[in-house]
């Protein structure tokens, strides 16, 4: 049984950090690619970030040079840090693993709220 266990998340102050992690566990697949979305107040689920393997990462530009997006491939984990953060960034936070062929599996979500 695949099961993906998100931490990290919590209240921050404007100009803040937070890291997120996503440990999975029961995954047999090779993975492409991990990522993370965010759901904010009353708004639909946005990508924020992606990783394919042995490559650069992918941002939604509201968040370019502020979050950084790494993997342990050995752990099964991926890393979101995210820097200054902003009042807009207040959102469900989701990540995803994505394996060749398959389909992606998803945590089940953790929330970060930034104050003013």
């Amino acid at each position: 049984q695949v099961q993906l266990v998100e931490s990290g998340g919590g209240f921050v102050q404007t100009g803040g950090s937070l890291r997120l992690s996503c440990a999975a566990s029961g995954i047999i697949e090779t993975i492409n690619v991990v990522g993370w979305y965010r759901q904010p107040p009353g708004e639909q689920r946005e990508f924020v970030a992606s990783l394919p393997l042995l490559s650069d990462g992918f941002y939604v530009d509201s968040v370019k040079g502020r979050f950084t997006i790494s993997r342990d491939d050995a752990e099964n984990t991926v890393y979101l840090q995210m820097n200054n953060l902003k009042p807009e960034d207040t959102a469900l936070y989701y990540c995803y693993f994505d394996p060749y062929g398959g389909t992606a599996y998803w945590g089940q979500g953790i929330q970060v709220t930034v104050s003013s």
